[in-house]
């Protein structure tokens, strides 16, 4: 019988606690236990497994930073709208490092197909980028581009990745500017 104030919701939304705590890589049953005060065996009626709660850490975070991210691409276009993205996805990406590992999880496609999250980050994603005059298969090519810089300039950045005495911030409007020409002056396919 599940303990009682346990609940799947409960667990998770202690997991990405944890995850932006100690990482999300030392996300375990046994400290999400100790945590409600009980025996990892007592989660086992909520989750499977800790794929399963990492799975579950990684939807759970997705589904936060595209709530932020389309709040701030909310009525804007084109450079607004690439510099709501990018900065919303940065903010979520260092405020919460532990959930932010989790989106970088891979998670099961028909699994992720499923979820509303994952739809409406398709949506904004696009929507986004259709504003450049983008069509498939260069949509591909673009979000690829775009998830590779702003991941890695926020790894970079959260790990002390930039030594030089630059301000980091106006490098990242840089970044943005940048991109922004990019996709502007996108080569097409043929």
């Amino acid at each position: 019988m599940p303990r009682a104030g346990l609940t799947p919701d409960r667990l998770v939304a202690a997991a990405a606690d944890l995850a932006d705590e100690v990482g999300f890589d030392n996300v375990t049953l046994s400290a999400l236990a100790r945590r409600f005060g009980v025996k990892d065996a007592s989660l086992y009626s909520h989750v499977k497994n800790l794929h399963d709660l990492r799975t579950r850490v990684a939807l759970l975070a997705g589904g936060e930073m595209i709530d932020r991210i389309a709040g701030a691409v909310a009525g804007r276009a084109g450079k607004e709208a690439l510099a709501g993205f990018a900065g919303a996805y940065r903010a979520y990406a260092l405020r919460h490092p532990g959930r932010y590992a989790a989106t970088q999880l891979p998670v099961d496609p028909d699994l992720l197909a499923g979820t509303p999250a994952f739809r409406r980050t398709a949506e904004i994603t696009y929507g986004m980028l259709r504003a450049y005059g983008l069509e498939e298969p260069d949509l591909t090519d673009a979000v690829r581009l775009l998830r590779s810089t702003f991941h890695g300039y926020c790894a970079l950045e959260a790990g002390g990745g930039f030594g030089a005495p630059r301000d980091v911030q106006r490098s990242w409007e840089k970044a943005i500017d940048a991109l922004h020409t990019a996709l502007t002056h996108w080569p097409r396919e043929e």
